[in-house]
């Protein structure tokens, strides 16, 4: 089962520039999620990401991983219109090598535990089948309608 981004942009409130999944590769619902990000050499972020040696910033392989996992998650809730979901942590994380312009990143994301409005994904993030980075993160969903940042 493939989605193009017009089928991706119906559950992710993400757009230009922060949308990072471009193609839905494969699903499983409740299970996993494969995505891709075409990184280009346009993305607003290489003009100062490295000047002359542009590099994917880690920050924003894992938003991508966070937004298939994301998607993955938001296909289950049946008002996600009225849903935000945010990034809570991260665990683990490892950037393995550069992701560069003219990469095609590989994003998979596996469910570990979903309870309640928390979920925790295990996320790869590869290109030419060679580990780029890869992490545990842990998400809340909250209401769209007054969302802000969680009290501790």
């Amino acid at each position: 089962m493939q989605l193009d981004i017009l089928e991706i942009q119906k559950f992710l409130p993400h757009r230009y520039p922060f949308l990072l999944v471009d193609r839905v590769l494969e699903m499983e619902r409740l299970k996993r999620i494969v995505v891709i990000k075409n990184v280009s050499i346009n993305e607003a972020f290489f003009q100062g990401h490295f000047p002359g040696q542009p590099v994917m910033p880690g920050v924003l392989i894992l938003e991508s991983m966070a937004q298939a996992g994301g998607f993955l998650l938001l296909q289950e809730i049946k008002d996600r219109n009225n849903k935000l979901m945010y990034l809570a942590s991260m665990n683990n994380v490892k950037f393995r090598r550069p992701i560069v312009p003219g990469d095609q990143m590989r994003v998979e994301v596996t469910i570990l535990a979903w309870k309640g409005d928390l979920c925790k994904v295990e996320g790869k993030a590869l290109v030419e089948d060679k580990l780029c980075a890869e992490a545990t993160l842990m998400c809340v969903m909250v209401d769209r309608a007054g969302a802000a940042i969680p009290a501790e």
